[in-house]
């Protein structure tokens, strides 16, 4: 079978849907070698760069990465430049892996759907997104033979916003990427002394836009960071400046603790990886999320988790986290000074947090996905 994905996630700085796009297509390309994956993408967005860790991977050779020539109608590209290429070049089925699927039905198609935060949460978003959004995701649903959410609450709130049949909906978890595993202290030094972080950090991991609630953490960090047994703890926010982050950094400049917040801005995996394994404490406080990805890469590398009571982060880090209501300052600092104050119970939650990530794998959803991938052929190929 030839089956295309959706390469625009590859386009800029990889965050949650481009490395979901990219362990995907590698993984499905691994299990099912007897498939052709091209990851395609239309010529007017620049070219997707293959880092060295993509590199070190070695893309399979039924896997290719294709750049589509695309003339002045290339902002057509759903409607007319991805259709014509699917027809050109045999596509079977398309995924897209970034709530776009071509309206135009040339080939079974797969949509994703990572989240319905523009729907569920709109005053996160920016007007724009969320109206197109409002226009947009039932058309793509309702186009798609097969939706893959990341998890049931997610499945279950497409099933109340989108009115779609439970037939049609496929709850197909991710995975930490293997890159992500713990590292000795002393080895997470260099990165750490580069960019200004002690021994001694909390640490949280996103884009910085509303929804993942930061300004909670740093009020949090407040109450805690006067206590002199804390004097040296920092708080690190790692990820790129997102959209409405306005209030957030106004706020930040006021914080009477501001010279101890470190901003590393993004991160590559490398550098991930020696600061999930080096912080006393991983804290996520987002308001609401599909999935998780962020403690379950922090689990992956040993690093006790404390994050939402919220459905989606409860799905995904079961019993292995300390769970706080979103919005509760005074919980979330008493849960981290707990977490610090004992060395039994960093231990406990970093063991479960190891054997919790363990039980996702990248082959494990290529496998589930593929099992989407013949229902909705199924479904294309049936008469209406």
């Amino acid at each position: 079978m030839r089956i295309g994905l959706d390469g625009i996630p590859l386009t800029a700085l990889k965050t949650g849907v481009g490395h979901y796009t990219f362990e995907l297509a590698c993984s499905l390309a691994g299990i099912a070698p007897e498939s052709n994956f091209e990851v395609v993408y239309p010529s007017n967005l620049p070219p997707v760069a293959i880092t060295e860790q993509d590199a070190s991977l070695s893309l399979p050779a039924n896997l290719k990465i294709k750049r589509v020539r695309v003339g002045p109608l290339g902002r057509y590209w759903w409607s007319t430049g991805l259709p014509r290429y699917v027809r050109s070049a045999g596509i079977e089925l398309f995924h897209g892996t970034n709530f776009d699927v071509p309206p135009w039905r040339q080939c079974a198609t797969v949509l994703t759907i990572h989240d319905l935060s523009h729907l569920i949460h709109p005053e996160t978003h920016e007007t724009r997104r969320v109206n197109r959004s409002r226009r947009r995701l039932p058309l793509m649903a309702r186009a798609a033979n097969a939706v893959i959410v990341p998890t049931e609450s997610v499945r279950n709130e497409v099933f109340e916003y989108l009115g779609l049949s439970g037939d049609k909906v496929f709850a197909v978890p991710e995975a930490a990427r293997t890159c992500f595993t713990p590292m000795e202290l002393a080895e997470t030094e260099v990165v750490r002394r580069r960019l200004g972080i002690g021994d001694d950090f909390l640490l949280t991991v996103g884009t910085i836009e509303p929804r993942k609630n930061l300004l909670t953490l740093v009020s949090a960090f407040e109450e805690l960071a006067r206590q002199p047994p804390l004097a040296t703890l920092q708080l690190v926010i790692a990820g790129s400046r997102g959209w409405l982050s306005e209030p957030f950094f106004a706020a930040l400049e006021r914080s009477p603790m501001r010279q101890r917040i470190i901003l590393t801005e993004y991160l590559n995996d490398e550098e991930l990886r020696a600061l999930y394994s080096s912080c006393r404490a991983f804290v996520y406080p987002s308001i609401y999320e599909g999935f998780g990805l962020p403690p379950l890469e922090a689990m992956a590398c040993g690093a006790p988790v404390i994050t939402s009571r919220i459905p989606a982060l409860e799905e995904t880090t079961g019993a292995a986290a300390i769970l706080v209501e979103p919005t509760n300052v005074e919980a979330f600092a008493a849960a981290i000074a707990d977490l610090l104050d004992s060395d039994d119970l960093r231990s406990k939650l970093s063991a479960l947090g190891r054997s919790r990530a363990g039980e996702f794998t990248w082959e494990r959803t290529a496998r589930l996905t593929l099992d989407v991938y013949e229902k909705a052929q199924a479904r294309w190929r049936r008469p209406n």
